[in-house]
This record gives structure tokens, sequence and C-alpha cells, in this order.
């Protein structure tokens, strides 16, 4: 009974909590999948631009989604920032977001936003490979220029990843190299590259940590943070191996029976003008603007220059639980 108690109490104070933080002061209230520091980069920028006051509450794609879900009834938040917009899918299937074309939606190519305006992305990020220059020099090993160049005897016990057990960063990897190579030959490549992994980091920022402190001499994941050490003095380089790399690209989504729609709508508007596009540079991110015209951050190539690789994000969905398992199977566990 006490128990029972107690355990109501707790949902009560959040519940209160939740319900002052969306309707006191007028604010717009967002649940942010966009990491905390950047979040709060572009989303004080928009603040100081709009007049318009933001509240957010960090939280990683499955968690929102299971928020929001969970307050269909009475939302508590206005929008969801970040999350590759596969998740965004999801929302606008269980009926939990609503539709909005914004005029600036023109713009942008027809792959980074819903034809009913249910969802908008707002930047990407591409797979990299950051290498410690310092490092490489110690071993005495060349700069990779490819997948297949990762397989070096060289880099033996010297390359990071994370791992599709828990990071949606390595389980695009598995689909760009299934898209690459085949699902069989990938899977087989991956078991030869775990011979050089040192360790699978269960974030997938985890790499680029190491790799810039040289605890390891190569670090896979998505490339912001890589831009970010290179900006701050750390001896990397950050490679596109030439066979291609996938990428993500995160959406923003107003929720259904959102408070402050007016709001919400001059916040998706402002994401993908110039100037909110500009802001991702301004403010280094180091994430890529979706608008072609938009500045780039210092050091970044110009995304036109990449080979991209994508994949059809469904089959990845659906097939998500099978591939991770198999990649356990053959790859963890490969000697």
């Amino acid at each position: 009974m006490k128990r029972s108690l107690l355990i109501l109490g707790v949902l009560f104070v959040f519940v209160l909590t939740l319900g002052s933080l969306a309707f006191a002061g007028g604010k717009l209230v967002i649940y942010s999948s966009v990491d905390e520091e950047n979040a709060n980069k572009i989303l004080s920028a928009f603040s100081e631009d709009t007049g318009i006051k933001v509240s957010f509450v960090h939280l990683s794609s499955g968690p929102a989604l299971a928020r929001i879900e969970a307050e269909k009834n009475r939302p508590q938040a206005d929008v969801w920032f970040g999350a590759p917009y596969e998740n965004h899918i999801i929302a606008k299937d269980r009926g939990l977001t609503q539709p909005y074309v914004s005029p600036n939606a023109k713009n942008l190519a027809p792959n980074f936003k819903d034809k009913d305006g249910y969802w908008t992305c707002f930047y990407m990020n591409p797979l990299g490979v950051a290498v410690n220059m310092d490092q490489l020099k110690k071993l005495g090993a060349p700069v990779p220029t490819s997948w297949e160049d990762l397989l070096n005897p060289a880099y033996k016990g010297q390359i990071q990843a994370p791992t599709p057990q828990s990071s949606g960063t390595a389980y695009n990897m598995v689909m760009t190299l299934i898209t690459i190579m085949g699902e069989d030959e990938a899977f087989k490549y991956m078991a030869k590259l775990n011979k050089n992994i040192q360790t699978y980091t269960s974030s997938g920022t985890g790499p680029s940590k190491a790799v810039a402190v040289g605890q390891c001499a190569i670090g896979i994941q998505f490339t912001p943070a890589f831009f970010e050490f290179i900006d701050k003095g750390y001896p990397l380089k950050v490679v596109f191996p030439k066979e291609g790399v996938g990428f993500e690209s995160p959406a923003v989504s107003i929720i259904k029976g959102a408070k402050h729609l007016d709001e919400a709508k001059k916040l998706v508007d402002w994401l993908i003008s110039k100037k909110g596009q500009d802001t991702l540079s301004e403010k280094k991110t180091f994430f890529y603007p979706v608008l072609p015209s938009a500045k780039l951050g210092k050091g970044m190539p110009p995304f036109s220059s990449l080979k991209i690789i994508t994949f059809d994000g469904e089959w990845a969905a659906k097939n998500k639980k099978r591939l991770v398992q198999r990649w356990v199977n053959e790859v963890l566990s490969a000697k």
C-alpha cells in the first residue's frame, strides 16, 4: 500500500512538473532529440531572433516517441525536435503529430520533407572516419581512404566504432555496408573488421572522444564531433571512404494538440530559413544544412562532394532486429 502511494505521488509530481513546463509563461515546449549542447545553441539563437521563449527537455529518439505517445490525450510539449526522420514517420503513422507545410519548405529537396507536412528535416550528418594523425605516425600506418583499407592489420586494436545493439549510428553503418556490398558480404567484411576493433561503444559519439585524445587511432561515427575536435586543435583528419557513406537527416514535427501552435510553426519556418540554416555553422554545431545555399562550418567539405549511400528506411526498420542479432552472432563473436 505504501509503495503504491509512493508511486502515485511520484507520478503526480511528474505530471505537475510537465504541466508547469508546458503551460507556464507561454513558452514553446520542446522534446529535443538533438544533443543538449547543440540544441541549446540552435534554440537560443531562435529565441534571440524571434523573441519566442523556449523550454526543452532532452530525450533520445525512443524515449521521446514513447513519451509523446503516452501523453497523446494531454500533450505536454509542442514540438519534437531532432531524431532521424524515420522516427517522425512512425509518429505520423500513430497519429501523434499534425501537418504544417512551411512556406520555406519549397526550397528543400523532396527527401527532406513529408509531402503532407508532418515532418521537415533541418540538418544532416554523414558517416565518417576520423584518424588521429599523431597516433598513425607512431604506428607507422597509412591514412585509410576506403572501407577496405580499414582491414589493414596495421590497425589491429586501433579502431573504435559504436555497437548497433544500442546505437542508431552503428545501425546506419551496417545498412551502409549492406547497400554497398550486399548483406552476406557486408557481414563477412564486418567480421574481418572486428579483428581491428579496440572496443564497440554504446554511444554513437563515443569513438570521437577516444580518437581525439589518442586512446585509439581511428574512430567511426557521424561527423559533427570530429569537426568540433579539429576546431579545438586536436590532431584529427576526417576521411570519407571512397565506396560511399550513409547519413542521417533529423527532422522536426509539431505534436498533435500543441498548445503553442503559432510559435511551433514559426520554429519550423525559422529552422529551414536561410537565417536558421546559417545558424548551424555560425554556432559551430558542425551539422550539415539541408538548404544548399546555407553556410558550411569550418573544414567541412560540401555535402555534394561526398559519395552518399541511401537505403530503404522502411526495410531497415523491418529488418533491424534480425540484422542486429546477426551482427551479434557473426561479427561480435568473430575471432
